[in-house]
């Protein structure tokens, strides 16, 4: 826990929240006083100089790499389809042991093609896990709300659940819990294990439509603030002390300084950290001064 950033150490920012080059980017979201940043493939692949330069980049920012996102349309295929993914995973795996990453996200698959078969379905989550115990990585399993395989948190709980293997867990993102239906009762979420919670991404949207990925925003600038504390409360009480990660695609952010979206996130995770999570801000030197005390 760092001195400057004590009360939000676990939120982080979305590298696709901001426009620009790699390094001004990670720039921005350490400005903000954050110590993590989700990444994607693209900003590894896509980066001017190589990946080699991009992952200079990254350490020479000192950022903590919150995940490594997304492999997607895995679960559920056969034959040449299977192998494909098989080595699409692989590779993105290299990838995100090379940012010393210990989590890769993956988003359940949406293709037609996949099987709907709950054993297929849960074989090859298992085999994607055990291709990433070796390098330390931890799979976060995700639903996706327009997806053929896991649709929404429950489903994709139980796949988790009986694959039975410790690095395979549940990422779970604030418009999958179906949050904005009205009514619906957090009491669902006491079925998870919180060890078995390995993410949460947060974002809050202008209106009542979280299938509009235009709108959506930093938590506390949209219409469901009040859900998203919800949330972010119920999760602590039931033994969450994992990341926050805020996943915030809005255009619009991409054509405003880098400085100016990220201290927006700033005050969203200031907002969850003291506001309702009702955290302490840590005191200047306070650790520094209790140890020279003690002497």
């Amino acid at each position: 826990m760092s001195h400057y950033s004590g009360n939000i150490d676990n939120f982080g920012m979305d590298s696709t929240s901001l426009a620009g080059p790699l390094e001004a980017r990670l720039e921005a979201v350490q400005d903000a006083g954050f110590s993590q940043v989700m990444l994607s493939a693209s900003d590894l692949v896509g980066h001017p100089g190589g990946l080699a330069a991009a992952l200079a980049a990254v350490r020479t920012s000192g950022l903590r790499i919150t995940g490594f996102q997304t492999l997607r349309d895995f679960e559920g295929l056969s034959g040449q389809l299977h192998d494909y993914k098989v080595d699409i995973a692989k590779s993105m795996l290299e990838m995100c042991s090379s940012l010393d990453c210990r989590l890769l996200l993956v988003q359940a698959s949406t293709l037609r093609q996949a099987s709907t078969d709950n054993r297929t379905l849960i074989r090859d989550l298992r085999k994607l896990a055990m291709l990433a115990i070796p390098m330390n990585i931890r799979i976060a399993y995700s639903p996706v709300a327009s997806g053929h395989s896991a649709t929404e948190f429950g489903q994709a709980w139980d796949r988790v659940f009986e694959a039975d293997v410790p690095n395979l867990g549940l990422g779970l993102a604030s418009d999958t819990v179906q949050l904005f239906a009205q009514g619906m009762p957090l009491d669902e979420l006491d079925m998870l294990d919180p060890d078995k919670v390995f993410l949460v991404q947060l974002a809050d949207f202008l209106w009542n439509d979280p299938a509009d990925q235009a709108f959506r925003v930093f938590p506390g600038e949209g219409v469901h603030g009040q859900a998203l504390a919800a949330l972010v409360t119920r999760l602590h009480a039931l033994g969450y002390r994992g990341d926050y990660s805020f996943e915030v695609g809005n255009s619009d952010y991409r054509q405003i300084p880098l400085s100016s979206v990220a201290q927006r996130a700033r005050r969203a995770a200031v907002w969850l950290g003291e506001g309702v999570l009702q955290r302490s801000v840590p005191l200047p030197n306070h650790i520094r001064l209790k140890h020279a005390a003690s002497r």
